[in-house]
């Protein structure tokens, strides 16, 4: 099994700056797709930020210019670097991960986070 644990979240006021991580551990030979996706209270869980395995990126139309997805594949770790947070940021993060677990895999399987609880306020 794979398991996908994520830090950093908190507490922020506007204009600040959080940074999420997404630790991968567990039967993994290769990730492929990685992303950030957000809940709010009340509301559809939404893909935030993405990355491709050959390092192509896309983002939401919210957080673009103030988001940054990126990951350092020798340590399977994702990063959110949050810039310029504003209180509609607010939500439940959740990490997600495309993962082919040994090399005679055919297959990649999808994984979540638990999700870390982002909050934007003064």
């Amino acid at each position: 099994q794979v398991q996908l644990v994520e830090s950093g979240g908190g507490l922020v006021q506007p204009g600040g700056s959080l940074r999420l991580s997404c630790a991968a551990s567990g039967s993994i030979f290769s990730i492929r797709d990685t992303g950030w996706y957000r809940q709010a209270p009340g509301k559809q869980r939404d893909l935030v930020a993405f990355i491709s395995g050959g390092g192509m990126t896309n983002y939401a139309d919210s957080v673009k210019g103030r988001f940054t997805i990126s990951r350092d594949s020798a340590t399977n770790t994702v990063y959110l670097q949050m810039d310029k947070m504003e209180p509609e940021d607010t939500a439940v993060y959740y990490c997600h991960a495309a993962v082919r677990a040994t090399a005679t895999t055919t297959y990649y399987s999808y994984y979540w986070g638990q999700g870390t609880q982002v909050t934007v306020s003064s």
